[in-house]
């Protein structure tokens, strides 16, 4: 059956209507179903972490500082709402963002194509790279070939990067992997283990605060890297709204005026205990 001019141009009038309207009813079912509608309703946004510093760590009363600690702070002041923080264990804290327990994870992700598979990740907020911490013991080792040998016992923090770059790169090595930031420091200082990596300026710090006891093997930057929000894959609105919060607070100098404050040198010190 033919249609005639009137019959088509109604067909045509109704799709032209119906098809913005389908597609906006999209739109607002996907911002309505955002983890941002959730935390403006619950009036808290959840944050995971983990205590390594100086991203997040403990000061002498108890409570939480340091950059990660900061923008948290920041992006709740900007949404309106309370910020809850739940330190999570480093090796389970994308599956305890998969699971619901937080709605976010600030807490110095570094991306990764790894990563990325499992969660998205917004544009940069941070940069960094690895170093190196060595007991006084292997002084006089040539830096990486005398390293990768067995006898040679590295240390990182169970599930950061780290781990991943010393069991490809020192695979004649032990390696050692612990939940805690401090056990990793604690196993080099004593001399249990030989070798630290992991996110400076760690091991800088630490370098400085021990001279005698541990040094620097090398002072270049080792794989170089990019630090995300990590977030649920699914949700292309609180993926926009934290990329653009990045982008005002990039723009503006915050962000770059707080990572100098806790990368720069250690003005925050006094705060922390030993």
């Amino acid at each position: 059956m033919k249609l005639t001019g009137a019959i088509l141009g109604a067909v045509m009038t109704a799709t032209a209507v119906s098809a913005p309207a389908a597609a906006q009813d999209a739109q607002q079912a996907l911002a309505q179903g955002s983890v941002i509608e959730t935390i403006k309703q619950r009036g808290v946004l959840r944050v995971g972490m983990a205590t390594f510093v100086p991203w997040a760590m403990r000061d002498k009363n108890g409570e939480l500082i340091g950059f990660e600690i900061d923008v948290a702070k920041k992006l709740g002041a900007d949404m309106e709402v309370r910020v809850d923080f739940v330190p999570t264990a480093w090796d389970g804290i994308i599956p305890a963002l998969l699971a619901g327990k937080f709605d976010v994870i600030i807490g110095g992700m570094s991306i990764t194509p790894a990563r990325n598979l499992t969660v998205n990740f917004t544009a940069p907020y941070a940069n960094s790279s690895l170093g190196v911490m060595a007991h006084a013991s292997m002084q006089g080792k040539a830096w990486p070939d005398d390293y990768n040998q067995s006898g040679v016992t590295f240390v990182c923090r169970r599930g950061a990067t780290p781990c991943a770059y010393i069991a490809e790169r020192f695979p004649k090595a032990e390696l050692r992997q612990f939940d805690d930031q401090g056990q990793t420091l604690q196993e080099v200082l004593n001399g249990s283990a030989q070798v630290l990596v992991d996110s400076q300026p760690l091991p800088a710090f630490t370098i400085f605060d021990n001279p005698g006891v541990v040094f620097a093997p090398t002072e270049e930057k080792i794989n170089p890297g990019n630090e995300g929000f990590a977030l649920r894959k699914g949700d292309p609105d609180a993926l926009n709204f934290f990329n653009n919060w990045i982008l005002v607070n990039r723009a503006s100098g915050w962000l770059d005026a707080r990572h100098a404050y806790w990368f720069g040198g250690r003005p925050w010190a006094d705060l922390v205990s030993n």
